[in-house]
């Protein structure tokens, strides 16, 4: 049985300010694709049906996006010259997740047919790929001068992202995985994309390398939490809320953080957990008794600590850096609001 939570937080102005400036250009972005890989693309971000009408469908949050926004603001630029950071950022975002669904054996992402289940594997693995790349034109053809510097920046986040994907799912063939590898694993996974954003929107706008580099280390430290919480959501969040089943990453013997501090702790619970997973099948009778296994244990409770540090880690290090007071207090909110989210 899950414990009570408060409602969610707000969300913070800037996500929609984010998606009143970067949207229209990523979908310019986009609909220089050929049709054939246009239409999965329009799908998967909400804009077309399956069959090519016009939608309005559920996005994402677009929290990288506003990152890119507030790194150029934080170093004194107006937000739009953080526009083309903001779509590349994205971009590359999406076509991890069109490929992690195909990974996961995820059906559903945004109460919708996920992209593999709706069109085709093959489709998925090429239109993932076309994003990917096209995130790099979308710098690579931008006229500033700082963009080749901000495309090499989201090379090796891209990396990054891509080593702690693998890391992940390299973690259910190991034994005695540690809390310490989870959290080096969540800091490539969500952590490298979130500092290429808000470092990236600062490197437009020409700031000093000291605040680039504080930026960057912000964002790796919110995406630590960023991930932490999302573990959580991905064992105890709402279907409702969350667009997957209850229990999903249960189901898909994930070892993500909750699942980690039970199995490290040892004892009883860590063997019911092993047996659990054990398993040729994980039905929902089964996802429930993971759940309460993970309760029993307070690995819940001891996820949520990890996220609270890191993320007070975060807001710390906004201190250390010289940025406009206005910008610290948005990304401030904004850090506050992806780890109180519901989904």
């Amino acid at each position: 049985m899950t414990s009570p939570s408060l409602p969610p937080s707000p969300s913070p102005p800037v996500l929609e300010q984010a998606r009143e400036l970067v949207e229209p250009a990523l979908r310019a972005a986009v609909a220089n694709l050929d049709f054939e890989l246009r239409l999965p693309a329009d799908y998967h971000f909400g804009w077309a049906s399956a069959d090519g009408a016009a939608a309005e469908h559920a996005s994402g949050k677009g929290v990288r996006s506003a990152l890119a926004l507030l790194g150029a603001q934080a170093a004194g630029a107006d937000q739009s010259i953080a526009v083309p950071v903001g779509v590349a950022v994205e971009l590359v975002h999406n076509f991890s997740l069109v490929h992690d669904d195909i990974i996961d054996g995820d059906v559903e992402r945004r109460h919708r047919p996920t992209v593999w289940t709706q069109f085709s594997t093959g489709d998925a693995i090429i239109v993932g790929d076309a994003l990917h790349t096209l995130a790099f034109q979308v710098l690579l053809e931008n006229p500033h001068p700082a963009s080749a510097a901000v495309a090499r920046r989201l090379g090796r986040a891209t990396a990054a992202m891509i080593r702690g994907q693998s890391n992940d799912m390299g973690f259910a063939n190991r034994t005695g995985v540690t809390i310490d590898d989870c959290i080096a694993m969540e800091a490539d996974k969500t952590g490298a994309l979130l500092a290429f954003g808000v470092a990236g929107g600062a490197t437009m706008a020409g700031a000093p390398a000291p605040v680039v580099s504080g930026l960057h280390d912000f964002g790796v430290e919110l995406g630590i939490a960023f991930q932490a919480h999302d573990d959580i959501l991905g064992v105890w969040g709402e279907p409702a809320a969350t667009g997957k089943a209850a229990g999903n990453d249960l189901r898909e013997r994930k070892r993500s953080m909750p699942v980690v501090l039970a199995l490290s702790a040892g004892g009883r619970h860590a063997e019911r957990l092993q047996a659990l997973f054990a398993r040729d099948e994980i039905h929902d009778e089964a996802v429930a008794e993971g759940i309460a296994i993970l309760d029993d244990a307070g690995a819940r409770a001891a996820t949520a600590r990890i996220a609270s540090e890191h993320l007070q880690a975060a807001t710390a290090m906004l201190d250390t850096i010289e940025i406009r007071s206005d910008a610290r207090d948005e990304l401030i909110s904004l850090a506050r609001f992806v780890v109180d989210r519901d989904h």
